[in-house]
């Protein structure tokens, strides 16, 4: 089995910030992390989906030529999973409720098309943490342009601005609050989670809980999702400090 994967984010330098430094503490076991950009995400499925002979894989390396020349040595037979972190972003006008459950259920397995997964409501939902006790109740309005980058700077704790700066305890703390996060989404409990939880089941209590109703999303990181998915349960819950 190959030891590269590839992490697949929508343009941003953040994303690629955030993976740098989440490998030096969680996924550093000898594995080669390839980033690449993948544009808007809608555009992925909507190729692929018309395409079957299409792959993932080399249709984003042909997206730019950035990513032909990272991957330029590579087939998709290098690389044993493929991630794609995107934004839930509901206020772009291109944003579309019953066509991103589509792509969760198509993007659903690692080995094969891609595994998604979504930040609510964008990749600074990592670090939108003023206080971890009230953090359960965090939500944020997803359907206007409220400028949410300024948001974050203005109200999370200072040592979290800057993603670079993250040290093995400050993501252990924030793994610990986005999984039982993720778990009072899905099962109304703010602890940590005795099973793994789908992208798809957290998009389904996001729409029924807080966005149909309130046009909000209740603020949620991709990324401790992902560690919890790739590590497993048990084994997640072993490699934390509680």
């Amino acid at each position: 089995m190959s030891n590269n994967i590839l992490f697949v984010f929508e343009g941003s330098s953040t994303e690629v910030q955030i993976i740098e430094n989440l490998n030096k503490f969680f996924i550093n076991e000898n594995l080669n992390v390839h980033c690449i950009y993948g544009g808007e995400i809608y555009q992925i499925f909507k190729q692929i989906k018309d395409d079957e002979d299409l792959d993932t894989f080399n249709l984003l390396k042909e997206r730019s030529s950035e990513n032909e020349a990272i991957l330029a040595e590579y087939t998709r037979n290098d690389f044993a999973e493929i991630y794609l972190f995107f934004d839930y972003d509901g206020h772009s006008i291109i944003a579309d409720d019953e066509k991103l459950k589509e792509l969760l259920d198509f993007f659903n397995e690692e080995t094969e098309k891609g595994k998604l997964y979504i930040s609510y409501p964008m990749v600074e939902a990592l670090k939108h943490i003023s206080d971890c006790d009230s953090f359960k109740d965090s939500t944020i309005e997803c359907k206007q342009n409220i400028k949410y980058k300024k948001v974050v700077s203005e109200e999370a704790i200072k040592e979290l601005i800057d993603f670079t700066k993250y040290d093995f305890n400050i993501w252990n703390n924030l793994i610990i609050v986005h999984l039982r996060k993720m778990n009072y989404i899905c099962n109304n409990s703010y602890e940590l989670p005795k099973t793994l939880i789908s992208q798809l089941e957290i998009f389904t209590n996001q729409l029924e809980r807080y966005i149909v109703p309130g046009n909000k999303v209740s603020i949620l990181s991709s990324f401790p999702p992902f560690i919890h998915d790739y590590y497993g349960n048990k084994n997640t819950i072993a490699k934390l400090k509680i």
